[in-house]
C-alpha cells in the first residue's frame, strides 16, 4: 500500500510540472529542488554618473555595499548613497586619487574633501564631492569628463588580489 502512495505524489508532481511547462512557466526549480533565489542587485545611484562615462564604457562592482565604478583597469570612482543620520557624511561620488593630487583637485573642485569613514580625521587617498554639497551634480558631471579625458589626477590601478 504504501509503494501506491509514494507512486501517487510522484506521478502528481510529474504532471503538476509538465502542466507548468505547458502553460510556458518555469520549471519550478526554486520551489521544487530547494535552490535559493537570487537576491536582486542593488540599483546603481548617481545613473547620471553612469551615463555621462557611457562613452569610455565603465564596469561597476559592488563593493562595501556602494558601487565601484571601472574604467580599463582603473578604478576611478565609487558611488554612494547609503542615506540615514550617521552614514550621509560621505554619500556622494569617491575619487580614486592619491595625496599628491588633492591640492590641484581641491582648487578644481573647492567642495572635496577626504572620505571620514576610511581616514579617521586622516587625509586618505579616496576624496569625495559630497552629495550634499550644492554644486554636487556639476562638480560629479565635470570629474567624469576628466575621467573620459583621461586625466592621470583620477584612477588608481588596483592591487592584485593575493592567492590563498
Amino acid at each position: 500500500m504504501r509503494a501506491k502512495e509514494t507512486a501517487g505524489k510522484t506521478a502528481r508532481r510529474h504532471n503538476q510540472r509538465r502542466a507548468a511547462r505547458n502553460k510556458g512557466e518555469s520549471w519550478g526549480i526554486a520551489l521544487d529542488y530547494g535552490v535559493p533565489k537570487l537576491k536582486p542587485r542593488k540599483r546603481t545611484p548617481y545613473v547620471f554618473v553612469m551615463d555621462a562615462l557611457a562613452g569610455v564604457e565603465p564596469r561597476t562592482r559592488p563593493m562595501f555595499g556602494c558601487t565601484a565604478v571601472y574604467v580599463r583597469e582603473k578604478i576611478v570612482l565609487i558611488l554612494r548613497e547609503k542615506g540615514g543620520a550617521r552614514a550621509d557624511a560621505d554619500d556622494g561620488v569617491w575619487l580614486a586619487t592619491s595625496k599628491e593630487h588633492h591640492e590641484s583637485l581641491r582648487r578644481e573642485f573647492p567642495s572635496i574633501r577626504s572620505v571620514r569613514v576610511l581616514g579617521n580625521g586622516r587625509p586618505t587617498n579616496w576624496q569625495v564631492l559630497p552629495a550634499e554639497a550644492p554644486d554636487f551634480e556639476s562638480a560629479a558631471l565635470r570629474a567624469c569628463e576628466l575621467v573620459a579625458a583621461g586625466d592621470p589626477r583620477i584612477g588608481r590601478v588596483p592591487k592584485s588580489r593575493r592567492k590563498r
